[in-house]
């Protein structure tokens, strides 16, 4: 017998991001709202929130994923930015010198976070986010 199970998807709640960035130490605070203000001017309209993951992440309704598609979030010593792998895969030679993992870059704290890469990739996360909803 072949049973057919719906995932059920996480509620996005907005809010959190503030408190979020408020237990972060004084210096790595400036940079996350530095990465928050970049991710808010590429997609000013996305729901803000830390109902998922337990780290600041947007979305927008009605696409996979709960819509999710781009996270950032403090790990010491790293700053980093999580989006969907494709778009990593997309700017690899722009990211040659940093540490990644499949769908996460990581930033040192000691250097300024480039504002037009962090631009382009949360571009690409949300550009994949909606091609795979075609």
């Amino acid at each position: 017998m072949n049973k057919s199970v719906k995932k059920k998807s996480r509620e996005i709640k907005a809010g959190g991001v503030d408190e979020y960035i408020a237990k972060c130490p004084k210096k790595i605070q400036i940079e996350l709202l530095s990465i928050r203000e970049t991710i808010l001017s590429a997609a000013p309209d996305a729901i803000e929130t830390v109902s998922y993951f337990d780290i600041p992440g947007y979305s927008y309704e009605g696409y996979g994923y709960n819509g999710m598609f781009v996270w950032f979030s403090y790990k010491a010593p790293y700053i980093r930015l999580h989006v969907r792998p494709q778009a990593l895969v997309r700017y690899k030679k722009e990211l040659v010198t940093y540490t990644k993992t499949k769908a996460i870059v990581s930033f040192p704290p000691d250097k300024k976070i480039p504002k037009s890469l962090v631009k382009k990739l949360v571009m690409a996360s949300l550009k994949d986010m909606k091609e795979v909803a075609d």
